[in-house]
């Protein structure tokens, strides 16, 4: 099953991460310091190199989704 990836654009990266697609409740309840990089429901774009806090963020994020798929016994 998809989890994440990664894809280099031109003028950004994207960082894509499905368990946030699936569970809006995470959605709510996670994106406060990455609100401004948010694009769509899953979807994270950055023009420039995170700091430290939004890189600690998405880290939580990104292990609350594991989190999520581990409970479904979908890894």
């Amino acid at each position: 099953m998809y989890f994440s990836s990664v894809r280099l654009g031109k003028a950004y990266v994207s960082f894509h991460l499905l368990p946030l697609y699936m569970n809006p409740v995470a959605q709510r309840r996670h994106l406060s310091a990455l609100k401004s990089a948010w694009q769509g429901k899953a979807c994270f774009n950055f023009k420039t190199v995170p700091d430290a806090a939004l890189l600690a963020e998405l880290e939580r994020l990104t292990h609350a989704g594991f989190k999520f798929f581990d409970d479904k016994n979908w890894v």
